[in-house]
């Protein structure tokens, strides 16, 4: 599977980090910048992410970061077919996926360390959407 990775200032050390760590488990990854941290707009890169994802619906998942997630979270979900989520947690990156059939995640780079965004990436790529009645909501959004 192809993971596209993308953020702001805020976000691109979490960013390499992880870039790297996707690779050595054999995921295919596209990385849309920012590639430094000299300050940018986080919108520029998140409708970049939201428009490839957008493209190849389900054949690629996206990652953003930035400092607190939010702002690439919201700005990615005005994306037709864009499912973002926000996650902190392992739990809650599977539960997008089980239950909202996210196909973005959203990183909070400045309020998780690198080891738990590890866990938490690996979560959202392991977690599989459950279908059933989730799927007559997920139809609602």
């Amino acid at each position: 599977m192809k993971i596209v990775l993308a953020n702001d200032h805020a976000g691109y050390s979490l960013k390499e980090v992880l870039k790297v760590w996707l690779r050595e488990n054999g995921y295919e990854v596209n990385d849309l910048g920012a590639y430094s941290e000299e300050s940018v707009d986080y919108p520029d890169f998140a409708h970049k992410l939201a428009s490839e994802v957008a493209g190849h619906e389900g054949h690629e998942l996206g990652l953003l970061m930035c400092g607190s997630g939010n702002g690439v979270c919201i700005t990615a979900n005005k994306h037709k077919s864009i499912r973002a989520a926000l996650a902190w947690t392992p739990e809650i990156a599977s539960l997008a996926r089980q239950h909202n059939n996210a196909n973005v995640l959203c990183l909070p780079a400045r309020f998780i360390t690198e080891p738990e965004a590890k866990e938490i990436v690996n979560a959202f790529l392991s977690a599989h959407f459950e279908g059933g009645r989730h799927e007559r909501r997920v139809e609602k959004i």
